[in-house]
């Protein structure tokens, strides 16, 4: 009896050991933060001092920054809004920050770079989205903060840069300038008069007041850190500078979850605060040895769920949409990491002109600069989601001006204002459109679109569809703001068709996270537009179709664990596509890209990726 107790506690004590043995490794693999594939990799490599962004408890951020730089660690900004620090860390120390108590997850700084394409030719935007003469719409009364390279002056944007500051310099407020060249080429598609063409070249938005928060340098290129801080910064002061928009053309691979993604946390933050966020798709959905479309390619910040996410179409320069196409380069979802539904729609972005800055871009590319009326090379023409992300950033503030001329229109009949608040305000302070229900108006009014065998294009490529600035105004313009959650909000019908001689049919749906929403629920209050809702929260209404373990594209989508499109794609740990494409830790296709360098796509040399 004695043996066998002693046996029975041995073998006791010997499992125990066994389960401490596993459990002590779990217990420590728990206490340490989530770390990023890039600084992963850092680490294996012993890349010496690495850039992190660093999400701490705010309670102990400041304790951090003080005994980080104690340490010898270049603690370089903090970023208030998402709690974070940049830090500059031996790759070897790296593994013992994110032990520390109090860090939430550690992220490569990564570089990020503008979206564009140098190729020349150009369309006429306003005729095209069917606002060439949209009631007078200018974007007047709405601000725009370009987050870019710059802005430089021209007569095209006349004063309307109204403030300027420079995060490549600290966030120094400066005299508007541009010294690589994308940053102007996007403001100008945005809200660029044409003056100096004669109206060929104007943006979408000619009469919009522009903030320019360069954070790009003369390369086109910038830190992670630098956008998160001009992002902040633009939340904080968007009452003081005008804030409606922000407009984000640039991005960079995605290394982590959206959930712990410092970028995209940012870009959740200032839509919380009531700004709509426009960024691009990217442009790396082309095998360019193939010529075949690559799935989830979508960049971040455009993994962001409440951002609107913009691909590229091919308009193939005239104003027929019969003949639009999804651009070959543009990035398709879903979203790596997440697998939220990416884009959220598709726009005009090949082959556009736009106001030149005679930066380096303009000088590596010389031979793409279009003319102005008078012979001067004062335009410059690019292809690329960048492109498309400022058409959309300008359709979206003729959206909220043409719903706040509407809502000045019902405001007397809502409330009669006494004399002394009148005479305290010029205007009263009306309800305005949120960044969720701007998302929603540009998805229902979408154009869906075929392809050259006149198949409809998947959502994965073309969201719900192309942005169609002509059925997004008149939604916007039936829009009364102020009608109670829960309750009709239009003032007069609308009919989901746009176009004079051959009407297209407007999608009438929502990609909502993993839910496509059909029916009329744009015609309501929901509190799905509230700004303390992220888009793709399990906020259901109307009729839904749930994509996640069940869902079929046709004979060539499978979605449940593992996505296979076809015979050429695999999603699990790791998509592999044929014999051109493996996206584990990194991203080859063919010899031509390598995950963060230079794309070589169609007739352009370098692309600016």
């Amino acid at each position: 009896m004695t043996t066998f107790i002693t046996c029975k506690w041995r073998w006791a004590i010997a499992v125990a050991v066994a389960v401490l043995a596993i459990v002590q490794p779990m217990e420590a693999q728990r206490r340490s933060a989530p770390v990023d594939k890039e600084v992963r990799s850092r680490i294996e490599r012993r890349a010496g001092k690495v850039r992190l962004i660093v999400r701490v408890d705010p309670a102990a951020r400041a304790t951090f920054k003080g005994a980080w730089s104690r340490k010898g660690h270049n603690v370089r900004k903090e970023h208030r809004d998402i709690s974070a620090l940049t830090v500059e860390v031996p790759s070897e120390d790296i593994d013992a920050l994110a032990r520390s108590s109090g860090v939430q997850s550690v992220s490569i700084d990564a570089p990020v770079t503008a979206l564009a394409s140098p190729i020349t030719s150009g369309i006429t935007l306003r005729q095209t989205l069917g606002v060439d003469s949209s009631d007078g719409l200018t974007g007047k009364g709405i601000g725009v903060a370009v987050i870019d390279s710059g802005i430089a002056p021209s007569s095209d944007f006349g004063r309307r840069i109204t403030a300027f500051f420079d995060f490549t310099n600290d966030g120094a407020a400066t005299r508007p300038y541009d010294d690589h060249g994308h940053g102007t080429h996007v403001a100008g598609l945005i809200g660029g008069n044409g003056g100096r063409s004669g109206g060929t070249y104007g943006g979408i938005a000619p009469q919009v007041s522009l903030i320019g928060l360069k954070v790009l340098d003369a390369m086109g290129t910038g830190y992670t850190s630098d956008v998160i801080e001009a992002l902040e910064f633009a939340t904080a002061n968007k009452d003081a500078l005008g804030i409606d928009i922000i407009n984000l053309s640039l991005g960079h691979p995605p290394y982590e979850s959206a959930a712990t993604d410092p970028l995209v946390q940012a870009v959740e933050r200032a839509v919380a605060a009531g700004i709509v966020v426009v960024t691009s798709a990217g442009n790396v959905g082309l095998n360019a040895t193939t010529g075949q479309p690559g799935y989830a390619g979508i960049l971040s910040p455009g993994n962001a769920r409440s951002a609107i996410t913009v691909g590229a179409l091919h308009t193939q320069g005239t104003t027929d949409h019969a003949d639009d196409r999804i651009g070959p380069y543009s990035s398709r979802g879903p979203t790596w990491y997440d697998g939220y539904a990416k884009p959220d729609i598709v726009a005009p972005g090949h082959k556009l002109v736009a106001p030149s800055a005679r930066g380096s871009l303009h000088k590596n590319h010389a031979s793409l600069a279009v003319t102005d009326r008078r012979g001067a090379p004062s335009y410059f023409a690019l292809t690329g989601t960048s492109m498309s992300a400022a058409v959309t950033s300008g359709v979206v503030a003729l959206v909220l001006e043409a719903n706040r001329n509407a809502l000045t229109e019902v405001a007397p009949r809502r409330a009669r204002l006494d004399k002394s608040a009148r005479r305290a305000a010029s205007a009263p302070v009306l309800p305005r459109l949120t960044p969720n229900a701007v998302k929603a108006i540009l998805q229902f009014t979408a154009l869906p679109m075929r392809d050259d065998t006149q198949a409809l294009y998947d959502r994965m490529t073309q969201g719900a569809g192309a942005l169609n600035a002509d059925g997004a105004v008149a939604v916007a313009s039936a829009i009364d703001a102020s009608a109670p959650t829960g309750t009709h909000w239009l003032r007069a019908a609308v009919t989901p068709f746009s176009g004079d001689s051959t009407p297209r049919q407007w999608s009438q749906n929502l990609i909502w996270g993993d839910n496509l929403i059909w029916g009329d629920s744009i015609y309501q209050n929901s509190a799905a537009w509230g700004t303390n809702v992220v888009w793709g929260d399990n906020v259901v209404w109307g009729d839904n179709v749930v994509w996640g373990d069940n869902v079929v594209w046709g004979d060539n989508v499978v979605w449940g664990d593992n996505v296979v499109w076809g015979d050429n794609v695999v999603w699990g740990d790791n998509l592999i596509w044929g014999d051109n494409l493996i996206w584990g830790d990194n991203l080859i296709w063919g010899d031509n890209l390598i995950w963060g360098e230079n794309i070589l796509f169609e007739d352009a040399s370098v692309a600016a990726q």
